[in-house]
């Protein structure tokens, strides 16, 4: 089994794991479709047994515990999570799609109340600077002043940082 140091992996070592990981995953698919088709034999076998197919049936029995443990060694290098809410809808006999439907309404609905509160948030603000420039003139102009001189500092202060030595710009790449 070959080990792999997380700290020096680069950028192409990285797709170099993606390439793994998915191979095994390959792998494993492999032989779970492998196993769905040495059990279909096996339940052939056994509905239509005789005495003279006793020797295939336990030859496909064996095939079938070889073929389980291949798959549990193969299972063994994936890295797959799966969520428990996806694995008992399966067991209650659901599509786990209606997980995923659910997860993805669910971020929709929080992302809209999140959304709503900022809108609000950014009304009280502008409704309060409009109140207090009435009230007090010179010290929402100082406020303002403040706010612009010190976004500008942190723009200057991201661009500073995102200038490599060699007079590079970083570039965030896209996924």
């Amino acid at each position: 089994m070959e080990t792999r140091n997380p700290s020096a992996t680069t950028q192409a070592g990285k797709g170099t794991t993606d390439n793994d990981s998915k191979h095994n995953l390959n792998n494993v698919i492999n032989s779970i479709d492998k196993t769905l088709g040495l059990l279909h034999q096996l339940h052939l076998t056994v509905s239509s047994f005789s005495v003279s197919s006793q020797l295939p049936l336990l030859e496909r029995l064996n095939a079938v515990v070889t073929e389980l443990d291949t798959m549990q060694r193969l299972a063994d290098s994936c890295n797959i999570q799966i969520p428990m809410e996806v694995v008992n809808l399966i067991d209650d006999g659901k599509n786990p799609d209606e997980f995923t439907r659910d997860v993805f309404n669910n971020c929709i609905a929080k992302n809209q109340i999140t959304k709503g509160k900022t809108e609000v948030f950014k009304s009280l603000r502008k409704h309060l600077l409009e109140e207090l420039e009435q009230a007090f003139p010179d010290e929402v102009d100082t406020y303002r002043e403040i706010r612009a001189t010190s976004a500008a500092e942190l723009k200057r202060q991201t661009q500073a940082q995102s200038i490599l030595p060699n007079g590079d710009m970083k570039v965030k790449t896209e996924h």
